[in-house]
């Protein structure tokens, strides 16, 4: 099970899921409300703790007994609160540049903007196909042959759809920061029965490594951590190695 961040959607895993398939694991990504192909209703609960419930929502219809989970972004503290309370279901957590420390993450500050009333209406509208070309090339990927101009112009397309993004733009001004939803992710990595991992790509000049990998090794028990030579959005160029390193976790 695969759970993607923010503006992203499943298809940032499409690659994966083949490496993944290769290898002989069903792969599943599933879109979170107001991204990809999910709906996007008004009275949703965009939150952690929304996306979170989704998640439960998701395992039951598919019939989930016990999977693997992998977290990316914003999908990282739904994920772990998922898995914090529901440990049973879990055969490995592989962490992919992400966070759990909620109380002191700070928002990059290219999505800063998205906070503010006017602020985050004007960075939503400047959310288009050259822009997150420029995107891609200084914070998502470290080449820009790994993916194509028309790939990249399906992640705005599927972002905006039918609501132009406000609902992500809802998602961005709803983070819950507070100790109690922190506390009750942190039994997702501590004392676990099962194998966790940290795969980061080293470069990402967001979510840098030399922080974020401290603040897991700091709150909870980690069987791994890999470094990868790729920036946040590694699942574009270093699948192969994610898949590989999933499937060896398998293995513990």
């Amino acid at each position: 099970m695969c759970l993607h961040g923010v503006p992203t959607s499943s298809f940032l895993y499409r690659k994966l899921l083949k490496s993944l398939d290769e290898k002989g694991f069903r792969g599943i990504a599933i879109d979170f409300p107001g991204f990809g192909l999910s709906d996007r209703p008004a009275d949703f609960n965009y939150s952690f703790q929304g996306f979170s419930e989704f998640i439960a929502r998701a395992v039951k219809i598919l019939k989930l007994d016990k999977f693997h989970l992998v977290v990316h972004d914003a999908g990282g503290p739904p994920g772990f609160h998922f898995a914090a309370a529901h440990r049973e279901k879990i055969k490995s957590l592989s962490i992919l540049n992400t966070w759990i420390d909620v109380v002191n993450f700070k928002k990059p500050w290219m999505m800063k903007p998205l906070e503010f009333d006017l602020l985050g209406e004007i960075e939503l509208k400047s959310i288009n196909y050259y822009s997150w070309y420029i995107m891609f090339s200084k914070i998502g990927v470290l080449s820009s042959r790994q993916i194509s101009n028309e790939e990249i112009a399906v992640y705005v397309d599927l972002l905006k759809r039918k609501d132009k993004g406000n609902a992500f733009l809802k998602f961005m001004r709803n983070y819950d920061d507070s100790a109690n939803f922190r506390n009750s992710c942190i039994p997702a990595i501590q004392n676990t029965p099962y194998p966790v991992q940290l795969i980061w790509g080293a470069k990402d000049p967001a979510l840098k490594a030399e922080k974020y990998i401290p603040e897991f090794q700091k709150f909870g028990s980690v069987d791994k951590t890999i470094k990868l030579p790729s920036r946040h959005l590694l699942q574009e160029e270093v699948y192969n190695e994610i898949a590989r390193s999933i499937y060896e976790l398998a293995q513990i």
